[in-house]
């Protein structure tokens, strides 16, 4: 409990009671000392809580109100032991007395303890605020909506208030849609300021059932259990006929392991589990009153339990006009015609003065707001939500998942799609649908608004760059460093390659089939195998000169074969290559980066079959830096490479310390023996163990397809040092929000036990451990003539590194901004 908590009513209490004394005796010495010492604690508590929002303690105020509450004591306490009375004096003295106790032990125990950010983040005010937070499932559970300090005038929404979150049939993006554990999960990851999503059906019966479609055959076992209907469409069923039909998820690329696990639900049992919020959206009416069900008296019945009802259909809102208050015109796809008004909702859309008439809101398809071209990049936005706004409708936006194919202007970052939404400057939605709620969530609490959030703890996390910027143009271009720089990095990489000169430049592989456009060419002639380096043909870098390596054009790569994502297609050929030289000094231009990240492989084969020493042209180019016209590099230079034997030979060469070498296990693995570890420790200083990419298909499902979930699973639980990552901006934005670090960590695994265990796959073999002979390497041969006999050589994969002076195990990334 902090000082100012007690002090500024301890004060008021004494300015009543002088006040008090003078109406009843006339006495103004009453009045004076009671006002006098009443305003001097004031002014105290004042000077503490001010002090205290800065972080700070104020002497000034801890003396003054000490030596006041003593004084109080001292004097009270005689004037009661000579007149026995207890009021004022006494009363006066005891309260001054435990105040004084009270003031002795502040001092004693260090003053106000002022919090961390964490602590404000989690709690926003200490107990004199009577803030409460709670734990559920071992999950720190905010019991209320994290503002994270921005204040109602921030927000551009309707009310100034936070957008509201809806989380569509609960959290359908992991478990079946409107099952139990949908709307449960919901409540475990996010807090208040949030509804569920109820698609309400009504059974032959009458009974209201929260299901996606009228249909039941896409999204539940329907057909097997009842397998001898023709149709099997809520109607169809009573509510007892559908106790034994279970939920499924009906997105094909979501895991099915919860299937058949969970039951249809009752609208009531929904409204039962508690939600902040219950948001009923209403589809074809008109097809359950040819059934002889009124879906308008139903909904009515259930009113007073609803926060929010949409609907498309205008004369059903217009029918509720009378019965409820909170009505949402639901907007279909633009060239769809709307039954009650013959128009499409495209026209509807400009007369929001008419929908004014029947609803408070509206819901839209996130197009209406930011158009989509046929190129998959947005459109400038609209004026729909300002436009609304004016006419004093409030603004949903639908039609939001992680792992739905985002346009190219979000890199696959569903934290920026949302932010785009409601942090853009001009406008803010209202509140959006969402099969992962607790993105929305994190994104309004914790990104929302970020700049301008003061006294941040940044996450004690470095970050490196992969090929630079490479998710958004072509990796180690001049483009590529400086829009990494621009996001935040920390390291700049270069993958260095050699020519056919002996020159040393940025890379990302040695197959320039890989990286340009080289086939389109007339150097496609000399494509080859070379079986030390990769199983297929390639044209490798060190058949060309520099100069003819210059003319070709970059290609933006994209993180795995195995899936069909594509990055920043417009940006797909921009950029040139650089040079080692070049790329040390455009590092050399950022007072902000750290050092550099030099990446060294294919050294034997380059030794013994094309007469070239890629250690000695790089440290080549490393000293010309450093004496170049006298001046020093003022960045770290680092070497990596997953061969031992390039290491030693930098080491050797240059006397570099450990510390600035770094080895990267070119193999999955489960862990390392402590005598790998120790071998390791010989020669470098940092040891990199595994990779993940970005795109939300290679996503662990528990992590809800987004990266910066995995960014904080990493950080947090696993403890890592640093981030490699070819979209920089995403760990950037990431370790300026302390407050996504204080809201709690997902980890995998965590989800196993709701899975059904008929579809959980076999377990699969452990990872090898990673063992000291594994580490093991030969000396670097000699360099050769390229007409020496042929031997094989080691090829091994690239990656990564962090400049902390111990031994880490670092992650790479590629993550979306």
């Amino acid at each position: 409990m902090h000082d100012f908590c007690f002090t500024i009513p301890y004060g008021l209490l004494l300015i009543g009671g002088g006040f008090i004394g003078y109406l009843k005796k006339g006495s103004i010495t009453s009045f004076a000392g009671g006002a006098g010492t009443g305003l001097l604690l004031i002014l105290a508590g004042y000077l503490s809580l001010n002090a205290f929002k800065k972080k700070k303690t104020s002497t000034i105020a801890v003396v003054l109100q000490t030596v006041i509450s003593a004084a109080l004591t001292l004097v009270m306490g005689q004037r009661y032991l000579l007149t026995q009375k207890i009021m004022p004096a006494g009363l006066v003295a005891v309260i001054s007395a435990l105040m004084t106790c009270f003031y002795v032990y502040k001092i004693a125990t260090g003053g106000n303890k002022i919090p961390s950010k964490a602590a404000e983040q989690r709690l926003r005010q200490d107990s004199c605020m009577n803030i409460k937070t709670g734990d559920k499932q071992g999950r720190l559970k905010l019991q209320f909506f994290n503002l994270h300090n921005v204040s109602a005038s921030s927000w551009q929404t309707l009310s100034g208030k936070p957008p509201v979150v809806i989380a569509r049939g609960g959290f359908s993006g992991v478990f079946p849609d409107s099952s139990s554990k949908a709307y449960e999960f919901v409540s475990v990851t996010t807090s208040l300021n949030l509804a569920l999503w109820c698609d309400l059906q009504l059974t032959k019966d009458g009974v209201g059932i929260c299901f996606p479609n009228q249909n039941l055959y896409n999204y539940s076992d329907v057909k097997d259990v009842y397998p001898n209907k023709k149709e099997w469409f809520s109607v169809d069923f009573t509510w007892k006929d559908l106790s034994d039909v279970n939920l499924v998820q009906n997105v094909k690329s979501r895991s099915g392991v919860f299937d058949g696990s969970y039951q249809i639900l009752t609208v009531e049992i929904v409204a039962e589990l508690g939600p902040p919020g219950l948001w009923l959206n209403i589809q074809n009416s008109a097809f359950y009153r040819q059934h002889n069900l009124s879906m308008r008296n139903y909904v009515v019945s259930l009113s007073k339990r609803v926060d929010f009802i949409s609907s498309p259909e205008i004369s059903f809102l217009k029918s509720m006009k009378k019965d409820v208050t909170k009505l949402i015109f639901r907007f279909l796809n633009q060239d769809q015609i709307e039954p009650f008004t013959d128009q499409t909702y495209s026209s509807l859309s400009k007369n929001l003065s008419y929908i004014k008439t029947f609803s408070s809101g509206i819901l839209v398809p996130k197009s209406y707001i930011w158009p989509l071209g046929s190129d998959l990049y947005l459109k400038p936005h609209t004026s729909l939500v300002t436009e609304a706004h004016r006419q004093g409708l409030q603004v949903f936006a639908l039609e939001f998942a992680n792992d739905f194919v985002f346009v190219y202007n979000y890199s696959y970052d569903p934290t920026a799609e949302y932010l785009s939404f409601i942090d853009n400057g001009n406008f803010s939605v209202d509140g959006f649908l969402s099969d992962f709620p607790v993105t929305p969530y994190r994104a309004i609490s914790c990104f929302s608004h970020l700049d301008t959030k003061e006294d941040e703890e940044p996450a004690v996390v470095t970050i490196i760059s992969k090929d630079g910027a490479s998710g958004d143009f072509p990796g180690c271009t001049d483009l590529a460093y400086e829009k990494a720089v621009k996001d935040g990095v920390d390291i700049l990489d270069c993958n260095v390659q050699m020519s056919k000169d002996k020159i040393p430049f940025c890379m990302s592989s040695i197959d320039l089939l890989n990286t340009t456009n080289v086939f389109d060419t007339s150097f496609r002639n000399l494509s080859s195998t070379v079986a030390e380096i990769q199983p297929k043909s390639g044209i490798y870098t060190f058949s060309l000169t520099m100069s003819q390596i210059k003319t070709l054009k970059p290609v933006i790569s994209n993180p795995k074969e195995d899936h069909a994502l594509f990055r920043n297609p417009r940006n797909k050929n921009v950029g040139k290559f650089l040079t080692l030289s070049e790329f040390l000094f455009l590092a050399n231009r950022y007072n902000s980066l750290l050092g550099v990240l030099i990446k060294v492989e294919n050294a034997v084969y380059l030794a013994k079959h094309q007469g070239i020493s890629v250690v000695d042209a790089v440290l080549n180019k490393t000293e010309r830096l450093s004496t170049q016209e006298g001046q020093t590099t003022s960045i770290a230079i680092m070497f990596q490479s997953t061969d031992k034997s390039v290491l030693m030979d930098f080491k050797e060469k240059k006397l570099i310390y450990p510390d600035e070498l770094v080895y990267r296990v070119d193999e999955d693995i489960r862990d390392v023996t402590d005598s790998a570890i120790k071998e390791i420790m010989s020669f470098a200083g940092t040891i990199i163990i595994k990779t993940f990419s970005n795109e939300f298909v290679t996503q662990p499902f528990d992590l809800f397809s987004v990266s910066t979930v995995e960014i904080n699973f990493f950080v947090q639980g696993v403890k890592i040092d640093g981030i490699i990552t070819d979209f920089p901006a995403t760990t950037a934005r990431y370790r300026k929000s302390q407050c996504y670090r204080e809201m709690g960590m997902f980890r995998t695994g965590e989800l196993l036990p709701f899975a059904n265990p008929r579809l959980l796959s076999p377990a699969q073999a452990p990872y090898p451990l990673l063992v000291e002979s594994d580490v093991m390497e030969p000396p670097l041969p000699d360099v050769k003539s390229k007409n020496s006999t042929p031997t094989k050589a080691m090829a091994k994969a690239i990656q990564v590194f962090s400049p902390v002076r111990t031994m880490v195990v670092l992650v790479i990334f590629f993550i979306s901004v």
